[in-house]
């Protein structure tokens, strides 16, 4: 499985379509002379609407720790952003931009630091295989999420609509990728019962988001997809009738017919909320 996402410079909208979509990288500086005028705009932009914010630095010729240096002045970045290198210019070397990804990686402690290039660097101008914490490959000609290479990749650019280049990541889900950059993700809030006709398929609410959460948590998992966790959906259904079900048995409550089927009712739903239930 994985999850989509974006990457953006100066030639994009700072208000980009983000449904859908779990991250977006966004350029931030090239060379030592070079800031993206929108970059600011870009990453608040990712960040309003939660996603996992990348930003890049596009590699020149010339001093990589002074490029490293002037990237992190610039990027910014918060807890859980992630840093890349843009290597695409032939000028710098494979030792060089190893060299580039060996500072920020000393420099930014805590940051995942990973390697942007194309197919073709990938495999005729490289010579290291160093890529830091993960490869972003370029491989427009392969489907999403097969990209054509052998080493382990963590994101894949495969192609590109309505002025974006389009992205997959390697991960099952964008809490998964979430833990894997080091975003800190409050929890949801767990509310007080609200009453059975509350719980209506299609209802969206923060709510929805911490019985998800919660359900998880216990190992009643019977989501297909963490996508719009905050909207209740046939995966909370099934995970929640799973609790019952398993409470039931584990406490020796005696539950069967409606007291088994959805939706909650009080006391189940604030015995969901108790930790380690």
């Amino acid at each position: 499985m994985t999850v989509s996402g974006i990457d953006v410079a100066s030639y994009q909208s700072t208000d980009y379509a983000t449904a859908g979509r779990s991250f977006v990288m966004v350029k931030a500086t090239e060379g030592t002379s070079y800031v993206n005028p929108r970059h600011t705009a870009q990453v608040a932009t990712g960040r309003a609407h939660g996603l996992v914010v990348g930003h890049y630095h596009f590699a020149r010729s010339g001093s990589m720790t002074a490029q490293a240096d002037y990237f992190l002045s610039h990027a910014a970045a918060r807890t859980g952003d992630i840093l890349v290198l843009d290597w695409e210019d032939t000028a710098v070397s494979s030792a060089e931009k190893d060299a580039w990804i060996t500072h920020v990686r000393g420099a930014a402690h805590g940051h995942r630091v990973i390697l942007y290039c194309n197919r073709d660097f990938w495999l005729n101008r490289d010579t290291s295989s160093y890529c830091g914490d993960g490869l972003w490959i370029a491989d427009p000609e392969a489907a999403a999420g097969h990209p054509r290479v052998e080493h382990a990749w963590t994101f894949h650019q495969y192609g590109e609509s309505g002025g974006l280049d389009l992205d997959v990541g390697n991960f099952a889900s964008k809490a998964a990728l979430q833990k894997w950059a080091g975003v800190s993700v409050p929890p949801a809030t767990y509310e007080p019962f609200p009453g059975a006709a509350w719980f209506t398929v299609g209802r969206r609410s923060p709510i929805v988001a911490a019985m998800h959460d919660r359900l998880v948590a216990v190992g009643c998992d019977h989501y297909t997809s963490s996508a719009n966790k905050d909207v209740i959906g046939s995966g909370d259904i099934a995970s929640y009738e799973a609790w019952q079900r398993k409470y039931s048995t584990e406490h020796h409550k005696g539950w069967s017919g409606p007291a088994l089927k959805w939706p909650p009712g009080k006391e189940s739903w604030d015995a969901l909320k108790v930790p380690n239930v």
